[in-house]
């Protein structure tokens, strides 16, 4: 493998930890929100929010198919900042760390273009990267390869001198077979020391900056 030159950063549960149960927690009665979130398998509905699909449409699916559940989508949607619960922990000093060395710092992101703008301001860490390419304003979601070629096309990144972080196995899986090196994030600690073995050498964690 080559110098890596570049880090490619998914956003959640990499960068910001999201927590979709917050939205409707205390808001609903428990049995409600189960029947939203995982009864419905909410997380596979959400798969095409995040490639394009605009939650009036996403609200107007629900309604001709279940609409018991529009009510939690409603809250879901109006308290959907209550899910983003913080930074992650070690994100913000490494990202900070990569930037001091000189790498350059992407995001490629799953996300709906409608709450994406709520990201930045619960991990600032998020506005060192050059820039982020969101799914929904792609209309293309991860583990789609159309979208790490339109990542590696608009921002000139080589593939083989990149290194993509992301916490699902299925799109690390993807960006491995689109020529990218790739890591399945768990912990910054573990992020560091995988980096570490790839020649990328980042100065210690500190205790606070």
């Amino acid at each position: 493998m080559r110098e890596v030159d570049t880090l490619v950063l998914d956003l959640g549960d990499v960068l910001v930890r999201w927590d979709p149960w917050r939205a409707l927690v205390g808001r609903l009665p428990d049995d409600e929100v189960r029947a939203f979130l995982d009864d419905f398998d909410f997380r596979t509905f959400n798969v095409a929010q995040d490639a394009g699909r605009s939650w009036a449409d996403g609200r107007a699916l629900l309604q001709a198919t279940e609409p018991h559940l529009v009510p939690a989508m409603d809250l879901f949607v109006e308290h959907f900042a209550d899910t983003l619960v913080g930074p992650v922990p070690g994100m913000a000093d490494l990202v900070q760390d990569a930037a001091d060395a000189g790498l350059r710092l992407l995001g490629l992101s799953n996300w709906s273009a409608e709450t994406f703008h709520l990201a930045q301001p619960v991990a600032p860490a998020i506005g060192l990267l050059e820039d982020v390419v969101v799914s929904g304003r792609e209309g293309i979601a991860k583990p789609d390869p159309r979208i790490f070629a339109l990542l590696a096309s608009r921002h000139g990144v080589d593939p083989a001198r990149a290194v993509f972080i992301d916490d699902s196995p299925p799109n690390v899986g993807a960006a491995r077979a689109c020529g990218f090196d790739a890591i399945t994030f768990t912990t910054a600690e573990a992020l560091r020391t995988e980096l570490d073995a790839r020649g990328v050498v980042l100065r210690p964690p500190t205790v606070a900056r």
